[in-house]
């Protein structure tokens, strides 16, 4: 039984890495399609972010891989946060389509994201502090 968890974790740790690498990818590539401006600055950024979380997702481990989980989680609420904000009532004067380039892709990229780092953050503060 105590092979399994750390395989289990492994395998959430990935799979978190994976929705923020698809994430941040997502952001990357409507740059590099025809979203600039300030816009496509703050897309450049959350993609570098993205990076960064995902790097940390898989190489920290203890104390600084849970602060990473919770940066992590935190930063999948506020991109998703952020565009549903831009589809309803606008995030800055910025307003934003449901038909616009990768929005539901995004959307749904997003929310499996956030609930897999939902769980990936709950398992690793319940697992025993190594």
């Amino acid at each position: 039984m105590t092979e399994t968890k750390p395989r289990g974790m492994w395998a959430l740790r990935t799979l978190s890495a994976v929705f923020l690498l698809a994430a941040g990818g997502i952001h990357l590539y409507l740059v590099f399609n025809g979203v600039g401006g300030i816009l496509g600055v703050m897309f450049v950024l959350n993609a570098v972010a993205a990076l960064v979380l995902t790097i940390a997702m898989i190489g920290l481990a203890g104390g600084l891989f849970r602060l990473a989980s919770v940066l992590s989680l935190l930063f999948l609420v506020a991109t998703l946060t952020s565009l549903l904000l831009a589809l309803t009532v606008g995030l800055f004067g910025i307003t934003v389509a449901w038909d616009f380039m990768l929005v539901p892709e995004t959307v749904i990229v997003e929310s499996l994201g956030i609930v897999v780092l939902a769980v990936t953050t709950l398992l690793a503060f319940r697992s025993p502090r190594s």
